[in-house]
């Protein structure tokens, strides 16, 4: 499985009863693949995962498989409570998704063996491939990374926690089992404003929440990225990403609430997000605001 773009991850609309609202979800996801994302990452982080029960997951992946229409590859999440991450994991078959990114569990720490066992567990749940999200609770290590690399199931690896030295063992350590396959990811929030360091690590690949809520920027970065333009690329780091970054912040759990209100500011409502987090407040919906049109004005000029 190839990625050849910005990774999209969409988030979950909401109507206005609480439920997943599948048809914005396809018009939120539709309006974005003449962006060419390299895959479409439904119910992962920036799509309230933590937030949604099995039926929605199951709606939610099936309204992003019927979208992408085999376009790219769609990649669903499972994680948490393990029974749930085993029960997302199938209904992700189900839906019709190529491949699974497998979340941190729920709360606990274990140790390196038993978060090993975590993801075989999961990967042994579905035919599914899977790959691995390396974040908070769920944090491995590089020879923890090398074993699940042994499984010819787990296919990649996803950054969340931001050790550069610890990532750069991780990716010696694949490369040591012979795996030409297994691909790396960048994945901290906002990741356009670490992604030239993580290109350095071996890291091609990133996420982007940004892409959800403004493809036209996230892609003009991407373009300045592959070809190695550092003037047009630090142009929308300095004056977009960066303030976005200061923006995002200011409250716990921004790096979601944030881009369903830049979407909402776009016309697209898709609702709010669900608790524990919180939507922007007025003066918060004012930057953002200014933000997005400061970005757009780089990218047209």
């Amino acid at each position: 499985m190839q990625f050849n773009g910005v990774l999209f991850f969409p988030v979950t609309p909401f109507a206005p009863s609480g439920t997943v609202d599948t048809s914005k979800l396809r018009e939120h996801i539709e309006s974005r693949l003449s962006h060419n994302p390299g895959g479409v990452f439904p119910a992962c982080g920036t799509g309230e995962f933590h937030a949604l029960d099995i039926d929605e997951i199951r709606a939610v992946v099936t309204t992003a498989v019927s979208a992408v229409n085999g376009k790219v590859p769609v990649i669903a999440g499972a994680g948490g409570p393990l029974g749930h991450a085993r029960a997302a994991a199938k209904v992700a078959e189900e839906a019709g998704a190529d491949a699974l990114l497998v979340l941190p569990p729920y709360l606990v720490k274990g140790p390196t063996d038993g978060l090993v066992a975590y993801v075989e567990d999961v990967a042994a749940a579905s035919s599914l491939p899977v790959i691995i999200y390396h974040r908070a609770n769920g944090s491995f290590t590089a020879d923890a990374v090398a074993r699940l690399a042994a499984n010819p199931k787990v296919i990649g690896f996803k950054d969340g926690v931001g050790d550069v030295g610890l990532a750069q063992e991780i990716v010696s350590a694949v490369a040591t089992t012979g795996r030409t396959d297994f691909q790396f990811f960048n994945g901290l929030l906002t990741a356009e404003l670490s992604q030239g360091a993580y290109r350095g690590l071996g890291i091609p690949l990133y996420s982007s929440a940004a892409f959800a809520m403004a493809p036209d920027i996230a892609t003009a970065y991407y373009r300045a990225y592959i070809d190695n333009d550092e003037q047009a690329r630090y142009r929308l780091l300095d004056g977009f990403y960066a303030p976005l970054v200061r923006l995002r912040d200011q409250t716990p759990g921004f790096g979601v609430s944030l881009i369903k209100a830049g979407l909402r500011l776009d016309g697209l409502d898709v609702g709010s997000v669900r608790p524990p987090l919180v939507d922007p407040t007025e003066s918060q919906l004012v930057e953002l605001k200014a933000i997005l049109t400061a970005g757009r004005e780089l990218v047209s000029s």
